[in-house]
């Protein structure tokens, strides 16, 4: 169906798509393509209109069309969806679709818009003006709703109108574009941070009278979790058992393998293993599971007894953790016996030393991005001294529970400058007398 359209102009055959087209500004309808379709207004992009519409005569007819630098637009033109598809080329800003066309091997049925949703299944990154009769705006309106940018009548077009409507869907394109995907990358973010938040561990504490608090940052921007881990569970007979580890490294693998043996570990911790037979069992799970043979994990584990004064410590290369007493300054516990970082020696063994904790205590675990934070803008890093002189102070000016965990983090990314590069997870068990 010819578009009568005053002012008209002929359209050479190269670009109805009859012959081969010469190069147009050191383009050609074979320029090389672009991921999008779309207008670079700061470049010598021509805009290129793709007409598909029925004209038997083979000479499709257009206005004079101006693109936003003042050039005569470039237009190709198609009679039928195939050929239509031909020259869909993503240096195609714009399609000027004829509703009345029919779909190639399709019986005519009720759906009037149905060579519409065919250009928009073929042609998902480009911008579509739908062309329809004189005063048939229901339709008109039911193909924006269905996806098309803007809608025409046939009768009333002029060049004026035509090259304002594609510069406007062009231009609605791009933008629909950059707003659906910035609303992916929202959900996305949503959906990642309730996964997060649903790995962090609910301590298992029902019947203890230890309080418990815990402080996690990942070194990951924006990220809830990273490769730090900690759990703390009660057992049947009484015992309070808290652990806390890390993987190396803290991108999204070494998050998802510190949760695997977070979750191991209490299964494990349930089923009633402790000690060098609990560690081994957890080697063996991050060797099945660990992505690289050069990948470890540190842990801690602390079994403290139904009494709270004594407690059963394992140490797989993880640094020790902080106990505080009243009246006695803040301390580190024994780690002479420090076995390796599971993961690094077959066979390994991880002696279980007995500590005791006494009737009132603080005991602190954490990891090493406590202390691996520089101290001012020099290559001094806090480390385990300065940590426990940092703890002690922080206990003197009366910072008890998640008060002290939350002073105790801002003070030592203070101290670096700025985010700290590790993760961080310290987690603390109290006991009142």
């Amino acid at each position: 169906m010819p578009v009568p359209i005053p002012r008209q102009r002929a359209i050479p055959a190269a670009e109805s798509g009859q012959a081969q087209a010469a190069p147009q500004d050191g383009l050609s309808k074979e320029a090389a393509p672009h991921k999008e379709a779309t207008v670079d207004n700061n470049a010598a992009t021509q805009l290129t209109l793709l007409v598909i519409e029925d004209d038997p005569r083979g000479s499709t007819v257009a206005p004079e069309l101006l693109d936003p630098t003042g050039r005569p637009m470039r237009v190709r033109t198609a009679r039928n969806l195939t050929e239509a598809e031909r020259l869909l080329t993503d240096d195609v800003h714009c399609i000027l679709l004829d509703l009345a066309l029919p779909v190639p091997g399709r019986a005519a049925d009720d759906d009037e818009l149905a060579v519409l949703r065919h250009v928009l299944e073929i042609a998902p990154r480009h911008a579509v003006l739908a062309l329809t009769a004189s005063g048939d705006s229901e339709r008109g309106a039911e193909a924006v709703r269905v996806g098309a940018q803007d809608y025409l009548f046939r009768d009333e077009l002029d060049g004026r109108l035509l090259s304002r409507a594609i510069r406007y869907a062009v231009e609605r394109k791009r933008s629909d574009t950059a707003e659906r995907r910035l609303a992916e990358g929202r959900l996305r973010a949503q959906e990642n941070r309730r996964l997060e938040r649903g790995l962090l561990p609910t301590p298992l504490l029902e019947g203890s009278s230890l309080r418990f608090a815990a402080r996690y940052r990942p070194g990951r921007s924006r990220a809830l979790l990273g490769g730090d881990f900690y759990d703390v569970v009660r057992t049947p007979d009484g015992t309070v058992h808290a652990m806390i580890g890390d993987v190396c490294g803290h991108g999204p693998d070494e998050a998802a393998l510190g949760v695997e043996l977070r979750i191991a570990w209490r299964a494990l911790t349930l089923a009633g293993l402790c000690g060098d037979e609990l560690l081994g069992t957890l080697q063996e799970v991050l060797e099945h599971e660990r992505s690289d043979d050069e990948i470890f994990a540190t842990l801690c584990t602390v079994d403290i007894a139904p009494d709270g004064r004594r407690a059963g410590l394992c140490l797989a290369g993880h640094p020790s953790p902080l106990v505080a007493r009243p009246g006695r300054p803040a301390r580190l516990l024994p780690y002479d016996n420090n076995g390796p970082a599971l993961g690094l020696l077959p066979g390994a063994r991880w002696p279980r030393m007995q500590v005791e904790l006494g009737a009132e205590w603080s005991l602190m675990l954490y990891t090493d991005g406590l202390i691996e934070g520089h101290i001012g803008q020099g290559r001094e890093r806090l480390g385990q001294d300065g940590m426990v002189s940092m703890i002690r102070r922080q206990l003197a000016e009366g910072l008890r529970g998640e008060e002290l965990l939350r002073a105790a983090v801002n003070e030592v990314r203070s101290l670096n400058g700025g985010e700290l590069a590790d993760d961080v997870a310290v987690l603390l068990l109290d006991r009142e007398g």
